[in-house]
Parts: structure tokens; sequence; C-alpha cells
């Protein structure tokens, strides 16, 4: 009985889905447990590049079962499209399975946080108005419908009605815009109703089945453990926890099941969104590592929107992983850093004058200065290296410090965007 949870140390877009595609080869289900279509996993593999969303990243094996959980903003539109130009790309026809339980993101929950980022203005949150922070509103007041909703018409309509009565005062009298229709949003959540029906299921009997014959299971965070709410950079956070913990309510799954837990960060720091930020780069220094950063440049999977840079921060990554609990990291983007002379890490944080490893809370972090320790850069391309034992002795000792830092073995290293491209320790 084991399961392995994938999930990031940082701020997200720490190279998570590379991770479960790899490990996805060896496991017989990879499960979604939190968040939505708000943010996605690059994978580059034989069949191209592509930018999950909503898929787990175990959709491209065959023999793998990718499940949607009960703790997923299920978008039902997102979801179609991206399934369809899966296999519009010529990837087999993945087995996925969506919880009954899961959570329609309705139409509506969009609408609000695209009025509601208008609202702020200068104020937002930096929303990627994919509707997360209103579903999860919706879901935590028992407004929420669910997956097995949408093929029970008079439910769904008493629901949707139910739902409609406050955010039609809402429209008219805070955003000042027309009521939305009943009718209207029916047809919209209905209208793939029969293309899902094959996928539904009780996903979660279905995992603990699994779970009884020993089968191996990987569960996927989305994000990172500084954009959780109760833990991260709040008020700038997710909606949903990021953390693997979670996963036991997100997936259905024993927490005692979960054996293994692999944090993901880069080799470098990287963040999309509003917040604070220590150490952010500014200027040419913050672009040249954006451009060579990620395959193709650190730019939001998503949105699109340039990353944030900073050098690595092992304050914020010790923090994560010990969120995640992590067992084992995961060192993404080594090679990026190839072009280096010297190499910056932040290894603690100056509040009012007193040097320390503690990550404070959202308060304090707007105060925090990074202190910094270089490290001598190697000065070539590491991404053919496939043992750690070839790295250039300044990659070894970069990663070696890091590892100590952090508290946390570092058992593999990534060092470009393709599967192979990883070295185990």
């Amino acid at each position: 009985m084991t399961i392995t949870a994938i999930v990031g140390a940082n701020w997200g877009d720490e190279g998570k889905g590379k991770v479960t595609d790899v490990l996805a080869a060896n496991s017989k289900y990879v499960v979604r447990y939190q968040g939505g279509s708000n943010a996605g996993h690059t994978i580059i593999n034989d069949h191209g590049k592509f930018a999950l969303h909503l898929l787990p990243s175990g959709v491209f094996y065959p023999g793998v079962t990718n499940i949607i959980g009960p703790g997923v903003a299920f978008n039902i539109g997102d979801f179609v499209k991206e399934y369809k130009e899966l296999v519009s790309k010529g990837v087999p026809e993945p087995i996925v399975r969506i919880s009954d339980r899961a959570q329609v993101l309705m139409p509506y929950h969009k609408l609000f946080d695209e009025l509601e980022e208008e609202r702020l203005a200068d104020r937002q949150f930096g929303s990627t108005k994919s509707g997360i922070a209103p579903f999860y509103s919706d879901k935590y007041v028992k407004l929420g419908i669910q997956v097995a909703d949408l093929f029970n018409k008079e439910r769904l309509q008493s629901r949707i009605e139910a739902a409609l009565e406050s955010k039609n005062i809402m429209m008219e009298y805070l955003y000042k815009k027309p009521a939305l229709k009943v009718e209207d949003v029916m047809n919209a959540v209905l209208e793939h109703a029969d293309f899902l029906k094959p996928f539904v299921c009780d996903t979660v009997t279905l995992l603990h089945e699994g779970l009884k014959k020993g089968e191996k299971i990987l569960v996927e965070g989305q994000l990172g453990a500084l954009r959780d709410p109760d833990h991260g950079i709040y008020p700038y956070s997710t909606s949903s926890s990021t953390l693997a913990g979670f996963a036991t309510v997100g997936a259905g799954v024993p927490p005692h099941a979960i054996t293994q837990v692999i944090a993901v960060t880069k080799a470098y720091s990287s963040c999309v969104g509003a917040g604070p930020f220590v150490g952010e780069l500014e200027g040419d220094v913050a672009q040249e590592l954006r451009v060579r950063g990620g395959d193709a440049g650190e730019f939001g999977a998503t949105t699109g929107r340039p990353r944030r840079m900073a050098w690595f921060d092992a304050v914020a990554t010790k923090y994560g992983c010990m969120l995640q609990g992590a067992t084992e990291v995961v060192l993404t983007n080594l090679d990026v850093l190839g072009y280096l002379d010297e190499i910056p890490v932040c290894v603690a944080y100056e509040v009012d004058g007193e040097q320390s490893m503690h990550f404070p809370v959202t308060a304090e972090l707007d105060k925090a200065k990074p202190v910094y320790e270089k490290l001598a850069g190697w000065k070539s391309d590491i991404s053919g290296i496939r043992t750690f034992e070839e790295l250039p002795k300044a990659a070894q000792d970069y990663v070696l410090r890091i590892e100590q830092l952090i508290g946390v073995p570092i058992h593999n290293i990534s060092v470009g965007p393709r599967r192979e491209q990883m070295i185990i320790r």
C-alpha cells in the first residue's frame, strides 16, 4: 500500500509535471487532488510539447488511469478542450476518470473572478481570472454543484437557482451588470454532459481498491507550498490547499498510505502573480535568467505572463519542504545556470537588522532582505550529463550546498525539459 505525492516547494512552476510524467511510467494511477485549470504543467515528450491544466500528468501512458479527484475545481469546457486537443495531436486516448463528487466550476465563477479583479483595480491579487476563488467560496458556503448533479436536471436546476439568488443581487448592485438567467447557465453546463458521462465514476472507491491490490499511486499537487491559503503568502495565495497533506482529502485516500513526498524546486526561483517575493531581480539580470529558464523561457503555462525571477531561496524552500513533509527533493533546471561565473544563493533573510532562516508571516515579508552567499559557476552545458559524478565539480558543490541548506536529500536533478534529462543520485 503506497502513495507518492509530488508537490511544489515554492510558488508554483517548479517543474512538477515533468517529474510526474517520469514517475507515471511505473504507476497505475495518477491523481489531481486540488486546484483547477488556473495553472499548468508543461511536459515535453515524443508527441510534442503540452501544457496540461486539468488532465493529470500520466495521460501519455496508455496503461495509467488518470483521476480528477473530488477536491478539484472542475471546469467542464476546459476539460473537453484539453482532452480533444491531446488526442488530435496523436496521443492515444488516455484512461481518465472524473470523480462524481468533484464540483463544477460554473460559468459565473469565471465571470465573478473577472469582475472582482476589475473592481479591485490596483488592489487586485493577481488572479488568473479562472474562477477559482469564487468556486471555492461557493463550495464552502454550500452552493456548489457536483459532477453527479449534471445527470439530474431537476436537482441541477434547483442548485443553480439557489446559487443565483445572491449572485444576481451582486451583479445588479455591486457590478452594475444584467442578472444571470437560470436557463442560460443550465444550457452552458449541460452542453458537454453526454461527452463527460463515460468518464464519471466513484474514484475514491477505485483508489481504495487499487491500494488493496498494492498498485502504485501518484498524487500531484498544483502550485506550491507558498501558495497555500493557510501557510503561504496569504492573501496572495490560491484558494485550495497546495500541501501533500491535503491529498488525503482531495483524492480521498488514507493519510498513512502516503509514504513518499517528493518536493520539487528549481535551481533558481520564479514566481507568477502578485505578493512578496524576497530577492526579486530586476532589469537585464532578471530578463537573461527568464529567457534562459524553463524549456522556452520563464512564462506562465496558463497565462503566458513573464515570471518574476530571483536566485535560489533556501529560506523559502526549506520552509516549503517542511510544510510538505518532504522525504526527498527533485532539483530542476540546474542546466539553466551554466552561463554564470558565480551564482548567488539566498541563505538567510534579514528583518529589522537580524538574520534568520525563519520564513516570516506575510506582514513581515515586505521588510525581509535576502542575505546571499556566492557559489562558483561551472560555465558549461550540462544538459547531456546523466550521472552526478560526471557533473562539473562546481555544479556538484552547488547541489550539495542547497541540500545542506534545506535539510532534505536531493535524489533527482533535472538538466533539461525532456524525460531523459534526469540525473538520479
